[in-house]
């Protein structure tokens, strides 16, 4: 029943499968014993993997096409304007007062909203897909998260697919409602 690299071991009765693991765990024990020093064993994987992360998915239209779509996502006169018509800056002097700035290069950075948020972009595929790097000025230095924007054709239409991972446990809800708030709402108005 076992692979020809493992070979049953019995421990208490049970049969367990002699793995390197095994072995080598099993050798290290021994050696620590021996020499007297602490034996310090590691923690398994599943004791390293959250399985408590937020996520925000997000499926908007706009009637206009993918071109058009991507275009005012990156191009920063065309996204000055529709972050003027978002929630955040209407009448909100406390974001910031630095300018919109959106490098149209792979690995060019960007700061949105007066400088609330920056990041920098991670993938490029025109008409197609944006992938950044994206943060709240105020997070924890170091803390970035993944945005993704994919554009699809629907119809005359696109459809924008959007993936958000990595943002700092207990802010889901609040960045759900400002992607739609501050880029979806916007963004349509500018389009139409």
């Amino acid at each position: 029943m076992y692979s020809s690299n493992h070979r049953p071991v019995r421990v208490d009765s049970l049969a367990l499968p002699l793995t390197r693991r095994r072995l080598l765990s099993g050798a290290l024990l021994g050696a620590g014993g021996l020499a007297g020093a602490p034996v310090h064993t590691w923690a398994s994987a599943t004791d390293e993997v959250s399985h408590s992360s937020e996520a925000i998915h997000q499926e908007v239209t706009f009637k206009a096409l993918r071109k058009r779509v991507y275009t005012a996502l990156m191009d920063t006169a065309q996204f000055d304007k529709v972050t003027h018509l978002g929630v955040a800056m209407q009448g909100n002097s406390s974001l910031g007062k630095q300018p919109t700035q959106i490098s149209p290069e792979l690995g060019g950075t960007f700061t949105l909203f007066g400088g609330h948020i920056i990041g920098r972009h991670l993938e490029l595929v025109p008409g197609t897909r944006i992938v950044q790097a994206w943060r709240v000025a105020d997070w924890d230095p170091g803390i970035f998260s993944v945005v993704k924007f994919q554009l699809a054709d629907q119809a005359s239409d696109t459809k924008l697919i959007f993936d958000h991972v990595g943002f700092p446990q207990g802010l889901g809800q609040h960045l759900a409602e400002g992607w739609t708030g501050n880029y979806w709402q916007p963004l349509a108005k500018f389009l139409a």
